[in-house]
């Protein structure tokens, strides 16, 4: 309950919160305290200034102070709050403290200070009352309660009312005859027998909170003081009355029951609560970690310690010139240790504190029987509760500091070199984790991330990545530097690849990590690559559909390579004006961009009109074929490795024999076109039916 204490006092006065009341910000304050720090804006009249602020305040200035509500969006930047708005005045109104004052008539008063306002001390937030006053701001009965509680807990013993002389110490209270007994007079006045064995005993303590607990109290709207809150408005987040549905700013809100509400909300919170007690629990379990890291750490020290002076005693004289060095070494990184440790667990005691004083108050909090005032407060308890676990989130319950000491002597070199002795680091890092959660495959790339064991504090100058050939092959390095996420692109589709990483220091190279094991696609999806085309190509549809602004061929390659496999893609003829003849096929990553598609020795291809194709080489023009293209016509092109040759097919049938054999390497899906033609690209595609492929090696790409 102490760690409670402090959800339990005023920001402003620092005592318990005597007639709490909730500001739009969902902080709480005394009634008495927000009176003392309202403030009136610059523009109001020096005469209300002065009523409105100073000690010196009459009853009938707190009364006009009472008017004032919060109402303003362009000054303070909240909104009118749970519907508050100006109601008329009435002849009797209620101050600050519940009892009803008549009013003097207009006039006899001084005029109404304008535009006061009140600073929220905890997240300074400036709200501007209007004419309602203090009584607008709901009061927090929920938390009334909860400090009443408290402090009867805190009370002095309750004496016995039935001791004639020097009353003792009460053991028990009888809750039918609402007396406080001690020992004796209880035996001697209520024996448990006859009608009074039916009576209930109950702890003192319990005792006197059932005899101060009065019914639950109605609670009336703000709005309109006549009226019991009944419903719950889901838009504002508030209790409202019938009132506020028929004539208030609510009537076309989405309402629910209160009862209803209130059981939702609790079980809210108690759910909330539940993910941070487990926290809780953890942080207990993390403290003890720590101060068990102390006990080691000062076990190493004092054990590191030792070694180094018999070290250095046993070099002589030279050695004891620089023992003293040494240990201040040793010494200055044993505090550092024990230094950040002792603030871990400072943070982590205070941390822990204070999650406990907000666990134990919000408990309190669901004790209450209250709908609407426990509505009032729920929604910003719940958000302190989940922000509060989110404190303790990844990380938070992690040791800053391990207790071992990394330092190694050396006391291999010779005398001469005694005036160079230094720590040495003599240890190799330790093996790297791979981040699971981190690691995937896209097409046929393949990203990793690792890091270094979370304790480990030996330097690392850097990490080797080692792959296999996707075909059970032997590791191969692909990667050697300082980062720790690295992607490999142009590996083959449809393979597994295992992968591992080390890393090295000066002292040498460490040990593998886990092996990770990775399956690429089985099927080749790609795009056009803008990054390689000619710059008169024009892209559309996310680089699937292609089209040149000029009249002469321009060639663009896909942005994935083949190396072997089987590999099949189409493309679709979306425009074909004044009978052109685009060039389709595959090409070396230097091919000539400017000319038509086949023209140098860098790529393959088949070139078509309305009526005949042709293959062509290096400028060699083979196999004329029949057959042409019109819009909507659909162009293959079928790549085997397997037998190192390529096939083009036009609607689906293939077009002329077998048109290149020999294929090595690797080669890029390619097409020329200008601006008579737009193609879109189809991949992702199976092999057609009527091809059946040899011998196949893992299908894939590399670069």
């Amino acid at each position: 309950m102490d760690e409670m204490e402090e959800e339990l006092k005023c920001p402003v006065c620092g005592s318990f919160f005597r007639e709490p009341i909730i500001l739009p910000c969902s902080h709480n304050i005394c009634l008495a305290c927000a009176r003392n720090i309202l403030v009136q804006t610059p523009d109001a009249e020096s005469p209300q200034s002065s009523r409105a602020s100073g000690s010196g305040v009459s009853d009938y200035d707190y009364l006009d102070l009472d008017k004032m509500s919060l109402y303003s969006e362009a000054d303070s930047g909240y909104g009118s709050y749970g519907g508050f708005v100006s109601a008329p005045t009435t002849p009797c109104q209620k101050s600050p403290n519940g009892v009803r004052h008549l009013l003097p008539q207009p006039g006899s008063l001084p005029p109404i200070p304008r535009n006061s306002c009140i600073t929220c001390p905890q997240c300074h937030r400036s709200l501007i009352l209007d004419d309602r006053g203090l009584r607008g701001f709901p009061k927090n009965r929920v938390l009334e309660g909860v400090v009443d509680r408290y402090q009867q807990s805190k009370a002095a013993a309750l004496k016995c009312q039935l001791c004639e002389k020097s009353p003792k110490e009460a053991t028990v209270m009888c809750e039918q005859c609402d007396v406080f007994y001690c020992d004796p007079c209880r035996l001697r006045c209520h024996p448990p027998r006859g009608p009074l064995a039916k009576h209930r005993l109950v702890p003192p303590a319990q005792g006197r909170i059932s005899r101060r607990a009065s019914p639950r109290k109605i609670s009336t709207c703000t709005e309109h003081e006549l009226e019991n809150l009944s419903m719950y408005c889901v838009q504002c987040k508030m209790p409202v009355c019938y009132q506020c549905l028929e004539e208030g700013k609510h009537g076309t809100h989405e309402v629910k029951a209160l009862g209803a509400m209130w059981k939702l909300h609790k079980g809210q919170l108690s759910q909330a609560l539940n993910g941070l007690s487990d926290r809780a629990t953890e942080a207990k379990e993390f403290l003890v970690q720590l101060r068990n890291m102390v006990q080691h750490i000062q076990e190493n020290g004092v054990e590191f310690e030792a070694c180094l002076v018999a070290q250095c005693d046993a070099l002589i004289d030279a050695l004891n010139r620089r023992k003293a060095q040494l240990l201040a070494r040793v010494n200055k990184e044993h505090e550092h240790k024990l230094k950040v440790v002792r603030d871990q667990i400072s943070h982590c005691t205070v941390k822990l504190r204070q999650t406990t004083g907000l666990m134990e108050y919000c408990l309190e909090v669901i004790k209450e029987n209250d709908p609407s005032g426990f509505l009032q407060i729920s929604d910003a308890l719940i958000r302190r509760v989940h922000m509060t676990e989110s404190q303790w989130g990844k990380g938070t319950l992690t040791p800053r500091m391990t207790s071992d000491f990394d330092l190694t002597l050396d006391s291999g070199p010779l005398l001469q070199t005694i005036h160079q002795l230094d720590f040495v680091q003599m240890k190799v890092p330790a093996a790297p984790m791979l981040q699971l959660e981190e690691c995937c495959t896209q097409n046929n790339s393949a990203t990793l991330s690792w890091k270094q064991p979370p304790l480990s504090t030996i330097t690392v100058d850097g990490y080797i990545l080692e792959l296999d050939d996707g075909n059970g092959g032997p590791f191969r390095e692909v990667y050697v530097g300082t980062e720790t996420i690295c992607t490999v692109d142009g590996l083959h589709f449809n393979s597994t690849y295992k992968s591992r990483v080390k890393a090295f220091n000066a002292s040498g190279v460490g040990q593998y990590s886990k092996t990770l094991i990775m399956q690429t696609s089985e099927i080749a999806w790609f795009t056009f690559d803008p990054a390689s085309a000619h710059p008169d190509i024009i892209f559309s549809n996310d680089n699937l559909t292609v089209t040149c602004n000029s009249y002469d061929d321009r060639v663009v390659m896909g942005n994935t390579a083949f190396s072997r496999g089987v590999h099949y893609w189409e493309m679709t003829v979306d425009r074909y004006d004044n009978h052109p003849d685009p060039a389709f096929g595959i090409a070396r990553g230097d091919v000539l961009k400017d000319v038509m598609l086949g023209k140098d020795d860098k790529a393959w291809a088949m070139y078509v009109d309305n009526n005949r194709s042709w293959f062509m080489h290096n400028n060699s023009h083979t196999n004329r074929t029949d057959g042409g293209i019109s819009k909507g016509s659909t162009i293959g092109v079928l790549l085997d490795f397997t037998r190192r040759i390529v096939i083009f097919l036009i609607n689906d049938e293939q077009q002329g024999p077998v048109a290149f054999e020999g294929l090595e390497g690797v080669y890029y899906p390619a097409i020329s076109l200008n601006r008579n033609v737009q193609v879109t690209l189809h991949t992702g595609l199976p092999i057609p039916d009527f091809y059946t492929p040899g011998e196949a090696d893992p299908t894939g790409s590399v670069c």
